[in-house]
C-alpha cells in the first residue's frame, strides 16, 4: 500500500512576480475527478472547479482550460500528499 493519497495532489506555482521578495509561491490542492484528459490520464480539479489539470502516473501536469478567458500558469511542482492515517 502506498503512503500517498492517490486522489489528491498539490500543484505549486512560481511567484507571480519573480524576484519580488513580497511575492511568494502559490499552491492549490486538487482532487481526482471521474474525467479523463486528452492524454488519457485522470483529470484533477480544485474545490472551485477553476483549476483543472490532467496528471500522469509520473506526475507530469497538463493544465486544462476551465473558462474562455483563463490565462493558464504552468506549475513548477506537483506533490503527492500523504494518505490519512487509518482509523
Amino acid at each position: 500500500m502506498s503512503p500517498y493519497d492517490a486522489d489528491a495532489r498539490e500543484l505549486v506555482f512560481a511567484p507571480s512576480v519573480p524576484g519580488d521578495p513580497r511575492s511568494h509561491e502559490d499552491s492549490v490542492l486538487v482532487r481526482r475527478t471521474q474525467a479523463v484528459g486528452p492524454g488519457g490520464y485522470p483529470v484533477y480539479c480544485d474545490e472551485t472547479g477553476i483549476v483543472r489539470a490532467e496528471i500522469s502516473d509520473a506526475d507530469e501536469v497538463r493544465m486544462l482550460v476551465s473558462s474562455v478567458h483563463q490565462d493558464l500558469r504552468r506549475p513548477v511542482a506537483c506533490r503527492r500528499l500523504p494518505s490519512a492515517p487509518a482509523a
